[in-house]
């Protein structure tokens, strides 16, 4: 079983955490606005097979908050700098959520050094007539309560009061997720049409009772990134890859055997 290690690189002046773990393809994981920092047992599984990097975003968790960092676009660029840093060609990109936003950026820009391209819950488009929640009003317990379909889940995530260090973590992350994505709302209203540039295999994966984002917008997805596959998984809210790990990993695993040909 593989150990993944904590390491610092310097990108453009930033001061980036991340963990890494695992042999073969390169596979980087792109966090969400409350994620990162740690190594949960999905990245566990992928790393039996892929070396698996996850990097904590600029501006959140361990990372610095670099002058530089104002917008999604300043990320998706940041990544891109990353790979060229770390020499990483032939790479999964993996994004979920806030990163699913980020990963589709980058793939617009440039799809060079990308093998894939994998999508999680992601937002970073709208849906005229779709209604979504505004998660910058909910308290931290309905942030919670809201990712998850199964209740005992949330109850669980919320049961351990975390810890100070924690606490400065999670308040890090919402300040520089509001940075990214309060105005517009969650979304870039340019991005949806430069999707037709991303020239790797694309998946979309989705909880099916997704209460974030519902699941008209991993259709909306796959339908705009070109051959792009669609995997909804159900009896699962917007985090399939923590509610439902062993599912997510199979149509991971899967796509990602048919993406190596």
């Amino acid at each position: 079983m593989s150990m993944q290690r904590e390491e610092f690189v310097a990108i453009a002046g930033c001061r980036t955490r991340l963990l890494r773990g695992g042999e073969g393809p390169p596979l980087l994981f792109l966090h969400g606005a409350q994620d990162g920092g740690a190594w949960p047992p999905f990245l566990q599984r992928l790393s039996r097979r892929f070396q698996v990097i996850a990097p904590d975003h600029p501006g959140f968790g361990g990372s610095d908050t670099p002058d530089w960092f104002d917008n999604v676009h300043d990320t998706a660029y940041f990544y891109l700098s990353f790979l060229q840093a770390l020499g990483l060609s032939g790479l999964h990109l993996v994004g979920a959520s806030l990163g699913g936003w980020i990963a589709a950026e980058v793939a617009v820009r440039s799809t060079e050094r990308l093998a894939s391209l994998t999508l999680v819950g992601a937002s970073g488009i709208h849906l005229k007539g779709v209604p979504r929640p505004d998660e910058f009003l909910w308290t931290p317990e309905e942030a919670v309560r809201n990712l998850y379909h199964d209740p005992a889940l949330a109850e669980q995530a919320l049961a351990a009061p975390p810890e100070e260090a924690e606490i400065d973590r999670q308040l890090k992350n919402r300040f520089a997720a509001a940075r990214i994505a309060w105005s517009p709302r969650g979304h870039d209203p340019h991005l949806e049409k430069w999707l037709h540039r991303i020239d790797v295999p694309g998946l979309v994966v989705w909880g099916r009772e997704d209460r974030i984002l519902p699941v008209d917008y991993a259709h909306r997805w796959a339908g705009r990134i070109p051959g792009a596959e669609l995997a909804i998984i159900g009896d699962c809210g917007h985090l399939p890859q923590i509610e439902r790990p062993d599912a997510f990993c199979a149509a991971m695993e899967s796509f990602l055997g048919r993406a190596a040909r």
